[in-house]
């Protein structure tokens, strides 16, 4: 379930993003483009999140 929220959130906010980006630029809004850069980001952060490591409870004594 957390890849698949976290699939829906990338998609959701790098299309607001492109469309933002794309007005302000004046060209014309890219549902492909917007697609494809949500699915690296997406790639992205799974990577990054195996590879950042978790933390260790603290040890009391």
């Amino acid at each position: 379930m957390a890849y698949f929220m976290t699939l829906f959130w990338t998609f959701l906010l790098t299309h607001m993003m492109a469309y933002v980006v794309s007005s302000m630029n004046g060209v014309p809004y890219e549902f492909m483009t917007a697609n494809i850069i949500a699915l690296i980001v997406t790639v992205l952060l799974f990577v990054l999140g195996t590879i950042i490591p978790k933390p260790q409870p603290a040890e009391h004594h």
